[in-house]
């Protein structure tokens, strides 16, 4: 007997709409997709899937599509003969026959080529499948189901995702909300990985969050979601100087060194010393090209913050163009990190590019 459905922490009004479709879908033995940004917790959501249905007590087994070339994903799927090929010294058992019973989760679906595409169609229609370099015709009983972060309408529309299997997995299609939809869930989940981090380090107790640590979350975009989130708070416990006083430092960007936070900060205060009264403000002699850079950079950072490092939507936010903003990257020595639920509109010709929290 396995273990339980696992927890799920969060009470915000999209994810427990987002549960109740679980709940809902764990009782119908249909493929599922499970659709939602990176870090959104998709194999958390599909573990609880397979725990909620009468398929809880049979296996349950999960394959990252992305991250295994075709021909061994052909493999680990379907499994193979001994002498199928090169190095194929024995027969191989598939993750499709380990599963039988049970649930199969295809994370990354949309990686897969077009030709396990059609393999994996068929094993949804009749249930059955050769091992590579086999002839004898298996029968399985699997649930599958598949997650991703594509658009697999576009793509099907492109030809590089097939419409007959996009029409079977997609029975029905959770969407999990990122992280900034989910109202209070980022304080509840920021403190559940803060005492967990606590405990590994060996402090006696979590002291907190300060004011100001609280306003870094709450400001932050959260691209990576969830785990970028769980990276954060793990990292600026680890760098905290005083484990008996509330965390006042949010490090959410590792690469930004601490001569650059400083620097960030004299900056910031340059902004407050300008908008102070004049008594304040006008300390003589001034660098006033300095002061100038210092405002232009702060205000270029909080716009890159706020749009989750996307300089386009940064760009928009300062009345810039997207060549103006670059410019003002390259300046300013700043390193931005695209946004990792973009559009492919949001692509630049220059740029690149689970957890929902369990106890």
């Amino acid at each position: 007997m396995q273990a339980a459905s696992p927890s799920i922490i969060g009470h915000s009004k999209a994810l427990s709409a987002a549960l109740d479709h679980v709940s809902q879908l764990a009782t119908i033995n249909r493929p599922t997709l499970i659709i939602g940004e990176r870090g959104t917790g998709k194999e958390l959501v599909a573990e609880r899937l397979h725990f909620l249905s009468p398929r809880w007590d049979q296996a349950f087994t999960k394959i990252n599509c992305s991250a295994i070339a075709e021909t061994l994903l052909e493999s680990e799927l379907f499994g193979h003969e001994a002498g199928a090929f090169t190095g194929a010294t024995k027969k191989h058992i598939g993750r499709f026959e380990l599963t039988d019973g049970g649930t199969l989760f295809l994370d990354e679906l949309a990686t897969m080529s077009l030709r396990l595409q059609e393999k994996l169609l068929r094993v949804i229609e009749y249930g059955e499948f050769e091992r590579v370099g086999g002839q004898t015709t298996l029968q399985v009983d699997v649930r599958i189901v598949g997650a991703t972060n594509a658009d697999l309408p576009t793509m099907a529309n492109a030809g590089t995702f097939r419409w007959d299997l996009l029409d079977r997995m997609s029975f029905e299609v959770v969407h999990l909300p990122p992280l900034r939809e989910r109202d209070n869930d980022l304080l509840e989940l920021a403190e559940h990985f803060a005492i967990r981090m606590c405990r590994e380090l060996g402090w006696k107790y979590f002291p907190g969050f300060s004011e100001t640590a609280l306003t870094q979350l709450a400001s932050h975009h959260w691209p990576g979601n969830i785990r970028e989130l769980k990276n954060v708070v793990e990292r600026s416990l680890f760098r905290a100087k005083e484990t008996e006083k509330p965390i006042e430092q949010i490090v959410i960007d590792p690469f930004v060194s601490a001569t650059s936070a400083q620097k960030s900060a004299e900056d910031t205060g340059a902004i407050e010393a300008e908008q102070a009264p004049e008594k304040d403000a006008a300390q003589w002699p001034m660098d006033l090209k300095a002061l100038i850079m210092g405002v232009e950079r702060t205000w270029l950072m909080n716009a890159l913050n706020k749009s989750g490092q996307r300089q386009k939507e940064a760009a928009a936010l300062l009345g810039l163009n997207y060549n103006q903003i670059r410019a003002l990257v390259r300046k300013h020595g700043l390193l931005t990190r695209p946004s990792r639920n973009y559009t492919k509109d949001e692509i630049s010709p220059d740029s690149a590019d689970n957890s929902l929290g369990k106890t």
